[in-house]
Formats: structure tokens, C-alpha cells, sequence
């Protein structure tokens, strides 16, 4: 699963690297996952 995020560090959209769906509190999904170049938490409102 290959899923783009921006990453706020970087300034650039990238690939998220161990990137897995979860639900916010609201009970909407999302996906959460790490940078691969600088290793910042990624996150993504909405499924993929």
C-alpha cells in the first residue's frame, strides 16, 4: 500500500513508509505513518 502524505519537515509530499489505517476519535478513517527521509510522523485524513 503506497500511500502520499505531506510531510511538514520536508516540505514535500512523499511516500509513507509503514503507513496503517486507523480511526480518529470522531470515528472517521485515516492513515498514519513515517517519513522515509526523515523519519517525522505522516498522517493522512481519509481511507486510500
Amino acid at each position: 500500500m503506497a500511500t502520499e502524505a505531506y510531510c511538514v519537515k520536508c516540505k514535500a509530499k512523499r511516500e509513507m513508509k509503514g503507513a496503517r489505517q486507523i480511526t480518529m476519535k470522531n470515528g472517521k478513517p485515516a492513515t498514519e505513518g513515517t517519513c522515509p527521509v526523515c523519519g517525522t510522523k505522516m498522517f493522512r485524513i481519509g481511507s486510500a
